[in-house]
């Protein structure tokens, strides 16, 4: 354990020192962010390259602190290709068929290095194990792909997706510990610490954002942290778990998905409907706002935890309630309605 707290300490401060170096770069070569339409939250121009300083003190804690086996070269490999996709959509707006061609290349690496989504386990009280065999390559991609871009879609407001990310890096190193898996333990310290030590300047109000550099490389690299560190196990409610460890943004696109589904508008375009815009419009602050859905992501973190640790019945109830419950808080956010009118 004092290892974890070395590894968490070297990349928070890694990320700490090279995030002002990165919003110096930044500024020199005017990658900014400028508030051009109504769901930018801020004013003045923002840097990007945020990610650039999370993505090289995760390299380096990577290289100091973890065995560079195949498959963490490959995991290393494919979110190098991540970061540079993000970096270059930054620089300069690519297509989102390039963008997306990027990503699935670099979920491609990963399962060419062994990051595969093999079986599920039932969600309820059995031991029954549905394997995906030759279903396993293209369930593995739409996973990792599908939660790199949960992250992006909620980078939209000062502080979240960072704060997001890092919860859910430490719960699935809380996960990775009940199931005995050290190394995945050290890899998500490291995630943890690259994520927070970014905060401090990411925090309303921002000096600088991740940008997709960074919201696509961490939420790649939590697609790959759930995968090794959940479905590596058939004792657990593998799906669930891995839900709820990533809940805010998951259920975020969902309910976007649905809502432009039911307003007939394209599912890729922008809207103010995401949680964080629905609150700052009933009244919450940027800080407020953020907290707020710190202490969600920390509650579906406690329930990831508990299920991967408790008897299948108690973890259906807990499944229950917390299935229920989002429901219950989507309908009253209204995440499922259209933007509202301006009069």
């Amino acid at each position: 354990m004092k290892q974890i707290y070395i590894v968490f300490f070297v990349t928070f401060i890694l990320s700490f020192v090279l995030t002002p170096i990165a919003r110096k770069i930044a500024f020199k070569l005017n990658i900014l962010d400028y508030p051009k339409d109504d769901r930018k939250l801020h004013i003045k121009p923002i840097p990007y390259l945020g990610g650039a300083a999370i993505y090289a003190a995760t390299m380096i804690g990577m290289f100091l602190f973890v065995e560079l086996d195949k498959t963490t070269l490959a995991v290393m490999a494919g979110g190098t290709i991540i970061f540079l996709v993000g970096l270059v959509d930054d620089m300069k707006d690519i297509s989102a068929k390039v963008k997306l061609t990027g990503q699935i290349v670099g979920a491609l690496v990963a399962i060419w290095g062994g990051v595969t989504i093999e079986w599920i386990s039932n969600p309820f009280p059995s031991s029954e194990i549905v394997r995906l065999f030759n279903l396993t390559i293209p369930v593995t991609l739409i996973w990792i792909v599908g939660i790199t871009n949960t992250i992006n879609l909620i980078d939209g407001i000062d502080g979240l997706a960072s704060g997001v990310a890092a919860i859910a890096a430490a719960t699935l190193m809380f996960i990775a510990a009940i199931n005995g898996f050290e190394f995945i333990m050290l890899e998500c310290a490291i995630l943890a610490g690259a994520a927070l030590g970014f905060l401090p300047y990411n925090f309303n109000p921002a000096k600088i954002f991740m940008g997709d550099t960074g919201a696509l490389f961490l939420g790649y690299m939590l697609a790959i942290l759930s995968i090794r560190g959940v479905m590596k196990t058939v004792t657990l409610v593998t799906l669930v778990v891995m839900i709820l460890v990533l809940g805010i943004p998951i259920l975020d696109t969902v309910f976007a998905i649905i809502r432009r589904t039911i307003n007939k508008k394209p599912i890729m375009s922008a809207d103010k409907g995401h949680l964080h815009h629905r609150l700052v419009d009933k009244g919450f602050s940027q800080r407020e706002t953020v907290v707020i859905l710190y202490g969600i992501s920390i509650a579906f973190g406690a329930a990831a935890v508990y299920i991967t640790d408790s008897d299948p019945l108690g973890g259906t109830f807990v499944i229950i309630i917390t299935s229920v419950l989002i429901v219950l808080v989507g309908r009253k956010m209204g995440l499922l309605n259209g933007e509202k009118k301006k009069r």
